[in-house]
């Protein structure tokens, strides 16, 4: 069952997504070669506990971590280690956090010092294609004219589009219904209505999108070992348009404060 939300339910879930776009950007301050995703997954968990939140993640289903962390051919559910930050390295950092009662889920794909051309226009057309799924968040589109927006732009420059993993509805509950797939058909799917708050999630890879579990239980990785991303925003559809919750802005300040 879809639950739809509130007027005030929308901005309680507006300020859970920004207590972790806040996390997100103090990430983006700490991330360099050299730093161990453990560092960073404790830092998230004072972050987010000092903002008067609580981990959306950790101990849910078991998870052992405040922050997902997956490094490179890593698609999703890395888990935070002791291993450093390679120069060259992508990470996706998939963050939540309990504000009020409602959840915040929320992703971004960092760069590690310089990488090669190839990785960045991944990284690039994975948030375009973010966008283009965000803008087919309308009233009386489908779930599937979301998914068919970002398949079509992932495919038409030869990336493979993640099929077992999806985006969701969120509220009370991490996972709501819908499944948001990041491929489909226009005109599938349940009909989108005001008051849907969705994670919207591409998780796109360089080369095939086949996937396995790795030994860990958690990590998926690409089957050919090539790089993946994810990004990922909170969104309300709004009187017919999608409304942004979540934002990068604390990641982007962050970046660029890193580069002057």
């Amino acid at each position: 069952m879809i639950k739809l939300k509130t007027a005030e339910e929308i901005e309680i879930m507006r300020e859970a997504a920004q207590v972790v776009s806040r996390t997100l950007g103090l990430m983006a301050e700490l991330i360099e070669p050299g730093v161990t995703t453990k560092f960073l997954d404790q830092r998230a968990e004072e972050y987010i506990l000092d903002q008067g939140a609580k981990p959306g993640f950790k101990g849910l289903y078991g998870c052992p971590s405040t922050i997902l962390t997956s490094v490179n051919e890593v698609v999703v559910h890395g888990l935070p280690d002791d291993r450093p930050l390679q120069e060259g390295d992508v990470v996706s950092l998939d963050c939540g956090a309990v504000w009020n009662g409602y959840y915040g889920d929320h992703a971004y794909t960092f760069q590690v010092g310089e990488v090669a051309p190839a990785t960045q226009k991944l990284l690039k057309v994975t948030y375009e294609c973010l966008m283009k799924g965000i803008e087919a968040f309308q009233e009386g589109n489908r779930v599937g004219d979301i998914g068919f927006a970002v398949q079509l732009h992932a495919e038409r420059h030869g990336y493979g589009v993640v099929r077992e993993l999806v985006g969701h509805g969120l509220g009370t509950e991490l996972h709501e219904e819908p499944q948001v797939p990041n491929y489909g058909r226009k005109g599938r799917g349940p009909k989108l209505q005001n008051g849907m708050v969705l994670a919207i999630e591409p998780m796109i890879n360089m080369g095939t999108h086949r996937v396995q579990q790795l030994s860990d239980g958690w990590s998926i990785a690409t089957k050919d070992k090539k790089p993946s991303a994810h990004f990922e925003h909170d969104v309300a559809l709004v009187n017919g348009k999608p409304e942004i919750l979540s934002t990068f802005q604390f990641v982007e300040e962050a970046l660029a404060k890193k580069q002057s």
